[in-house]
């Protein structure tokens, strides 16, 4: 049976298409919320970040308390305040959010929604770490940030229709040449470079997602 658009297929439409757009195939993305921890100590602001522990994806590296959005959340900030509490100890009602970033969409498919929060002193004295996931806590002083130039390196992503394994072997992931496309779609096809901004503080290096998001964080006052 061929289906034709009608009418009130077109009604359905425009009833259907967002008031407010999002992000086109966000299911597909590994979906993400952090929280970024502003303490006051002494008449000044530091970021609280955490060094992953070694045993778990990315560790090692230095980040903000968060991950991924589970069915289970109410909603991204949800998120943030659940991950915070699960890895630091620190309790919502011990955190005040002021505020979020812009929705980062990485080139790797990963989106990160980042809430920006000022915590009590005193849930410093009370954080309970989680050892499987953080290492260690730093306190890292905004000006520190805000008066240290970053290191700046770029890197290249590629996109290309195959792979080779540790063998040598070609593997086929999109059939391009099969499906007759132009050549270049044969091979890399795209080459992007960005860049990667490195901090250097007290012999941790920030770098990576935490690094840009701090970066567009400073941009804000």
């Amino acid at each position: 049976m061929l289906l034709v658009m009608k009418k009130k297929d077109l009604e359905k439409l425009k009833h259907n298409l967002p008031l407010t757009p999002g992000i086109l195939g966000r299911e597909r993305y590994f979906n993400s919320s952090i929280l970024i921890p502003l303490v006051k100590l002494q008449n000044e602001y530091y970021i609280l970040l955490q060094k992953r522990a070694k045993d778990i994806r990315q560790g090692g590296d230095i980040c903000f308390p968060g991950g991924r959005v589970e069915k289970s959340d109410k909603s991204f900030k949800h998120t943030a305040l659940r991950e915070t509490k699960e890895e630091l100890g620190i309790r919502k009602k011990d955190i005040k959010i002021i505020g979020r970033l812009d929705t980062l969409v990485t080139s790797y498919g990963v989106v990160v929604e980042s809430f920006v929060g000022l915590v009590k002193k005193k849930a410093l004295n009370n954080m309970v770490l989680d050892p499987s996931e953080v290492e260690k806590t730093l306190l890292v002083p905004m000006s520190f940030f805000k008066n240290t130039k970053a290191e700046v390196y770029t890197l290249r992503a590629e996109v290309k229709p195959y792979s080779i394994d540790d063998e040598g072997n070609k593997n086929i992931h999109f059939p391009a040449k099969e499906l007759n496309l132009p050549l270049h779609y044969q091979k890399t096809w795209i080459e992007k470079e960005y860049q990667v901004w490195v901090y250097k503080y007290e012999g941790e290096v920030i770098w990576g997602l935490t690094a840009l998001i701090i970066n567009d964080l400073l941009k804000k006052y």
